[in-house]
């Protein structure tokens, strides 16, 4: 599905504090759709090859000290030639003077002028972390995300396999929900899934025979969070005693959700079984592998070649 989302200019503006210089009447309706950010510097000089006229352009100091010096008839050519590709703005920062042909050229073209006393770097770092977030291509799984001892865990399965029951057993030992039922799930980086929960349903959870309760109030702010990074999957599913488990756990499976692989294990559910302490083993035990020791392996290398382990502390 190519759904292409979008965030207003004036929202990001609003979150980044900047101040408005010129805004055009439809200043309500500009979208940014792009997460990237460009720093117009060859553009100025007159170099447009491949010029990607969808991102916000960030002009600083080296920019500035460029313009500075240039016959004012020059400086006007150098911001009508960037001005008039219908880009979605311009953010001088640094807290640069904004020269007059600037702002002639942005009420010339209709395109919004912002500016910042914000470190030009620092600046657009923020702007493409907050970009990447609104703008990151997100699905919605039925499922429940948990925080485990710092790791998300995405709680796959049937409905009534006892993914809630398991979450809410979590955050009586301490640990927090993100979600139930539906997952907000985002691809904010190559390598990175964040999880959140629809606004609407956000700190609820249902427990068959009890109904929905508000963990957020009956257990304290400490048992939620609004949003948390994908590590692992668990796929919960009812015991068959002619389905083969692995016992070992030697290889890793993976999961893909929007193209990036994630940590996943099949968790079969059978009466007396402690999901919650289940989970928060796996949990340690993902953790624990990203750190560099995987016991399974340990044990193979031990049994095959006879041969201690390193040493590994936590």
């Amino acid at each position: 599905m190519n759904t292409q989302y979008t965030i207003p200019l004036h929202t990001i503006e609003e979150e980044m504090k900047m101040k408005r210089i010129y805004v055009p009447e439809n200043y309500q309706e500009r979208l940014l759709v792009n997460s990237a950010v460009n720093r117009p510097g060859l553009q100025l000089v007159g170099f447009f090859s491949r010029f990607d006229n969808t991102r916000l352009q960030m002009i600083g100091m080296v920019e500035t000290m460029y313009l500075k010096p240039l016959p004012s008839a020059e400086r006007k050519k150098c911001f009508a030639e960037l001005f008039k590709r219908d880009i979605p703005g311009v953010v001088v920062c640094n807290g640069m003077e904004i020269f007059p042909e600037c702002l002639e050229s942005a009420e010339k073209y209709k395109i919004p002028l912002l500016w910042t006393d914000r470190d030009t770097s620092q600046f657009t770092a923020e702007m493409i972390y907050r970009l990447n977030n609104y703008l990151a291509p997100r699905i919605t799984r039925h499922g429940v995300l948990v925080e485990v001892y710092g790791e998300g865990v995405l709680l796959l399965g049937e409905s009534g396999v006892g993914k809630s029951e398991t979450a809410i057993e979590l955050v009586k030992r301490g640990h927090m929900l993100v979600a139930d039922d539906a997952v907000e799930i985002k691809r904010v980086s190559k390598t990175a899934l964040i999880g959140t929960a629809p606004e609407l349903i956000r700190h609820y959870i249902e427990l068959r025979g009890i109904g929905i309760i508000d963990v957020r109030r009956l257990f304290g702010m400490g048992a939620v969070t609004t949003s948390k990074q994908i590590n692992l999957i668990i796929n919960l599913e009812i015991w068959r005693d002619d389905a083969v488990y692995d016992r070992l756990g030697a290889e890793t499976q993976y999961t893909e959700i929007l193209g990036v692989e994630v940590p996943s294990l099949s968790m079969p559910v059978a009466p007396g079984r402690n999901l919650a302490v289940i989970v928060e083993v796996a949990a340690m035990n993902n953790k624990q592998k990203k750190m560099g020791f995987n016991a399974a392996e340990a044990l193979v290398n031990l049994v095959d070649n006879g041969t201690t382990p390193p040493s590994w502390t936590t």
